[in-house]
């Protein structure tokens, strides 16, 4: 399960009604690099393909491919807004670690 607060998903909704594809789904994933290992990727779905796990938080659609969600699945996606300006956060109950960005993170191998 990934869950959006709601201030998340007030910013996803803003972000693709912006975009050039208004009504793909939001798409969620993690890729090996970054700081710390991995990586999040937040992207709006060109195309969903049959073996992409769907979850539905604040009436979002998100859309993880099957790699991914062995990584990020139990996540918790907030946005908020600081002095520094805004961003989305990342709550992530697989990460190990997170460096210092916020947006890399380490998984136990084993897993």
């Amino acid at each position: 399960m990934i869950v959006l607060s709601q201030a998340a998903a007030h910013e996803i909704r803003r972000l693709q009604a912006t975009c050039d594809n208004p009504d793909g789904q939001f798409r969620l994933s993690a890729k090996a690099g970054g700081c710390a290992g991995f990586y999040y990727v937040l992207a709006f779905a060109e195309s969903v393909e049959s073996s992409d796990r769907r979850y539905e938080s604040e009436g979002i659609i998100i859309v993880v491919d099957e790699e991914s969600d062995r990584y990020i699945s139990g996540l918790k996606l907030d946005y908020s807004q600081d002095l520094m300006g805004g961003g989305f956060r990342f709550h992530n109950p697989n990460a190990v670690k997170t460096c210092n960005c916020g947006n890399s993170f380490a998984i136990d191998i084993g897993t």
